[in-house]
């Protein structure tokens, strides 16, 4: 069996002790944390993932390293007359994902072109970085290819905003089948926001 060349970049990030992408990976991190919030970037850091999600070396493409802040919400304690048992301070969450917050913020750099994917490479205590592939629908590379020309139609216009992505459809629920997501349908505010 002949196996391609994206299939070893995948086994390196798949054990990263044993091939070395962790100390790489290190290196990388102390640079990534001078950067700004949203870097357009050459070339996909994996290469590999980046194929898989859509991504092809032409014109009216580009890829974005985000970087997002880790956990959850800092929201100040609020002043009241008395102390309640739950203030609402402790475990307060977004309602949407890090990886869609970092859709979100791709998108708002680039108001011409619009989310395809993205895919998570590395994070450390504080931050997480994802690389964002972003796709413009109307450049005529992009209309020429049978495989993305579909972004050229103004009905996936702020794919990312909508949760139209991979990240979004999975955030919002919709790969849930079966007993336990009738709430869920037509949308996790419907059903007086049982959904989630």
């Amino acid at each position: 069996m002949v196996r391609s060349f994206y299939s070893y970049i995948r086994d390196a990030w798949k054990r990263p002790d044993d091939s070395g992408v962790s100390a790489l990976l290190w290196q990388r991190l102390q640079g990534w944390r001078r950067e700004g919030t949203v870097v357009r970037i050459e070339h996909p850091t994996r290469l590999d993932r980046a194929r898989a999600l859509g991504y092809r070396a032409k014109q009216g493409i580009v890829v974005s390293r985000v970087r997002v802040r880790r956990g959850g919400r800092r929201i100040s304690r609020y002043v009241r007359g008395r102390r309640t048992a739950h203030m609402g301070v402790r475990h307060t969450s977004p309602a949407k994902s890090l990886q869609r917050i970092a859709e979100e913020r791709a998108s708002r750099r680039f108001p011409n072109m619009e989310v395809l994917n993205s895919y998570w490479v590395g994070e450390d205590g504080r931050h997480r970085w994802y690389e964002v592939i972003l796709v413009d629908g109307h450049h005529p590379a992009v209309r020429a290819d049978s495989r993305l020309s579909w972004m050229a139609d103004p009905v996936h216009r702020g794919r990312a905003e909508r949760g139209k992505t991979s990240a979004g459809i999975r955030g919002r629920g919709m790969r849930c089948r079966g007993s336990g997501a009738e709430k869920i349908r037509p949308s996790i505010r419907s059903h007086a926001n049982r959904g989630k």
